[in-house]
C-alpha cells in the first residue's frame, strides 16, 4: 500500500545511520590494522615482503568492492558457509579499505626524505624505532587529508551493502521509497545525511591539519 512519506520515515532513516556509522567503524578499523601491516610490508626492505604487499593491493584495488560483498556473501554459501550479512559487509570492507590505507600510509611514509632515515640509522636505530620516533611524526601530518578524505568515501560506499540486505542507510532508503512512491524526496533526505555525516569530518580534518601544520 502506497503511504505518504512523512517525519516518521525520516526518524526511521536517521536511525539506520546507526548502522552505516557501525559499518563504516569496523571497517575502518579492520582497514587500519590491514593497512599498517601492508604500508610496513610495502616499505621493507626485504623484497619477498615487497612483493606480498605490492600483490595484495595490485589484487585488492584491481577488484570491484561489490565483488568482495559478492564473494563473501554469496561465495561461500555456495561452499556451505553461512555468513550473515554484517559479517560479509565487515570482512569486504576491511579487506576493501586495507588495501587503500596501506597505499595512502606507504606513499606518505616514503615522502619522507631519505636523508631522515638515514639520520636514524646513523644514530644506530633500528628500522622501528627510526619508524617510531621520526618517521611516524612527520608523516602522520601528510596522511591526515588523504585518510579523511578516504574515510568520507568510506562512509558512502558502505551504501554498496545494501544489494546483500545489510540495512543501513540506503537500504532503509530503498525500503521506504517501496512503500511511500516517492524516490526523490527519499533519496534527496538520503543525500542530506550522507552530507551531515560526511561535512563534519572533512572540516575536522582541516582544522586538525592547520593545528599540526602550525606546531611544526
Amino acid at each position: 500500500m502506497i503511504r505518504e512519506f512523512t517525519f516518521t520515515d525520516v526518524l526511521y532513516l536517521v536511525a539506520a545511520m546507526r548502522w552505516t556509522l557501525a559499518l563504516t567503524a569496523i571497517a575502518f578499523l579492520g582497514g587500519g590494522i590491514v593497512g599498517l601491516a601492508i604500508a610496513l610490508l610495502r616499505v621493507s626492505p626485504l623484497a619477498p615482503l615487497r612483493w606480498a604487499g605490492t600483490v595484495y593491493v595490485l589484487v585488492v584495488q584491481g577488484t570491484p568492492l561489490l565483488a568482495w560483498l559478492f564473494v563473501f556473501f554469496f561465495g561461500l554459501s555456495i561452499l556451505g558457509v553461512e555468513v550473515s550479512p554484517w559479517i560479509a559487509a565487515a570482512a569486504s570492507y576491511s579487506i576493501y579499505a586495507g588495501a587503500f590505507l596501506g597505499e595512502i600510509w606507504r606513499g606518505c611514509l616514503q615522502a619522507i626524505p631519505k636523508t631522515q632515515w638515514e639520520a636514524g640509522a646513523s644514530l644506530g636505530l633500528s628500522m622501528a624505532a627510526q619508524l617510531r620516533y621520526i618517521i611516524v611524526p612527520q608523516a602522520t601530518r601528510l596522511a591526515i587529508p588523504p585518510t579523511v578524505g578516504f574515510l568520507v568515501q568510506l562512509i558512502k560506499n558502505t551504501s554498496l551493502a545494501a544489494v546483500i540486505g545489510f540495512i543501513e542507510l540506503t537500504r532503509e532508503g530503498q525500503l521506504t521509497t517501496a512503500t511511500t512512491f516517492r524516490p526523490f524526496t527519499v533519496y534527496l533526505t538520503v543525500a542530506a545525511l550522507y552530507f551531515l555525516l560526511c561535512f563534519p569530518l572533512t572540516q575536522a580534518s582541516r582544522r586538525l591539519e592547520r593545528r599540526l601544520h602550525a606546531a611544526r
